[in-house]
């Protein structure tokens, strides 16, 4: 499709140019905006095992190591209090944030003390977290339990090295559905376009999906990091962005009439149900804890990635923020205003007009020339521009690509960690593909 190629080649010259932070002396984030929404990100950043596609920041879980981590997790949250926040959700991510769930309900509840505002929690879980204890602990303080499956497919799970960590695609579709109406939105993650995934696979793994009761579920593209390109096409085999475009058409004619699009990657049953990608609703975001990030006053802000300088940092008194990009100007705020709303599959005209002074046909007469050119809006009234499907396809392009550029940051922390610290990152336990985890890093 030759706008998918046009909006990819786009993205990966400004994604990387928008991310871009450099070392920053700060002790705290800035203060509040009166009448700015804000989402509260908490990172959590261990697992038991490390899964080798994920680029997000994690180590190997210690017990002692990740208590320690969430008392001081609680005391930069004490922090983003103490600037006078308060945010209408929360999103807890990892790594695994159930990984010890005493320590996350101590947080949640913590922070619905601290910001009353708080009306939404999210929290991310591995499938071997789903039990009924956990589930009881859980219930009455998560509204949105998102559970890591990417595929239920025996075969890819052993080449993404998650069939000895979970086990097989029948075990975890039976740990999906234990959490099956026990939440207000239980959401199952997947991945489609993996190179060996083939249309039967994909079809299969959709109603597995369905058939666990689960009321939302979010099909990412494969995302890989761009530093990896190419040992990716070495190891498992060449991402077909040609086809990506047709499985994304399977992924959502295979859940209608079911579920329904809430964002451009995420289905739900309901129309009230969250989704992981905070930006829809909140354009900014405070993020705590180590390797987070923060988007606030129209700048990037990076958290460490090390762990001993993010416990250094909290014991000093200090916020973790290590790195910053340069300040938005009046134009990248409204592009990222135009691909967060767009995203979420609307776009709010009046809000736009009021915030930018500008209506968005004039202040972005370009992006709408060429969305409306290829067929990307669906509607357009004086309030409201609403996307098609295939506009929909086009805003997952423009997000898959922002992503990756993020996961090629990831990668180049990591690589500047202390040695110790990349020990952490080292995982010696059985992997039924070794030369995939030794070679492959994508991400979902």
């Amino acid at each position: 499709m030759l706008s998918e190629r046009v909006l990819t080649s786009v993205m990966r010259i400004l994604s990387p140019a928008y991310l871009r932070t450099e070392p920053v002396e700060l002790s705290r984030l800035p203060l509040p905006e009166p009448g700015h929404r804000y989402t509260l990100y908490a990172h959590v950043p261990f697992c038991e095992r490390l899964c080798p596609y994920c680029s997000f920041n994690r180590f190997l879980f210690a017990e002692e190591r990740a208590r320690s981590y969430f008392r001081h997790l609680r005391a930069e949250m004490r922090m983003a209090a103490d600037l006078g926040y308060d945010f209408c959700s929360l999103y807890v991510g990892g790594g695994t944030p159930t990984i010890l769930v005493d320590e996350l309900c101590e947080t949640i509840d913590l922070a619905r003390t601290l910001f009353p505002g708080i009306r939404e929690v999210s929290a991310e879980t591995s499938p071997n977290h789903i039990t009924d204890e956990n589930i009881e602990a859980l219930r009455s303080r998560v509204q949105r339990l998102s559970v890591g499956v990417q595929s239920f497919d025996d075969a890819l799970l052993h080449q993404m090295a998650r069939y000895d960590k979970y086990g097989c695609g029948e075990v975890v579709f039976e740990h999906v559905k234990r959490a099956a109406g026990k939440f207000h939105s239980l959401n199952v993650d997947m991945i489609f376009n993996f190179p060996s995934q083939t249309r039967e696979i994909l079809e299969r793994d959709i109603e597995m999906v369905k058939a666990t009761g689960a009321n939302q579920t979010t099909f990412y593209p494969l995302m890989v990091s761009p530093k990896m390109r190419h040992e990716l096409e070495r190891t498992i085999g060449r991402v077909d962005l040609v086809r990506e475009v047709d499985y994304y058409r399977i992924v959502c004619e295979g859940l209608a009439p079911e579920f329904q699009p809430s964002s451009a990657w995420t289905f739900s049953k309901d129309v009230d149900s969250m989704i992981d990608e905070y930006i829809v609703d909140t354009e900014e975001y405070l993020g705590i804890g180590s390797g987070a990030m923060s988007f606030l006053g129209g700048r990037v802000y990076h958290n460490t990635f090390s762990l001993r300088d993010y416990e250094r940092r909290i014991r000093e008194g200090r916020m973790s923020v290590a790195k910053a990009g340069r300040p938005f100007g009046r134009f990248a705020r409204m592009r990222y205003r135009f691909m967060g709303e767009l995203f979420g599959l609307s776009l709010d005209k009046q809000a736009f007009r009021r915030d930018f002074g500008v209506p968005v046909s004039l202040g972005l007469a370009g992006e709408v020339a060429f969305f409306k050119a290829v067929g990307a809006i669906a509607h357009e009234d004086a309030e409201t521009m609403v996307l098609s499907p295939k506009g929909r396809y086009l805003l997952l392009v423009m997000m898959r690509e922002s992503l990756a550029a993020n996961n090629d940051i990831r990668d180049v922390e990591r690589s500047l960690l202390p040695a110790d610290e990349k020990a952490l990152l080292i995982d010696d336990g059985p992997h039924p593909c070794m030369a995939v985890r030794d070679e492959m890093l994508v991400t979902a």
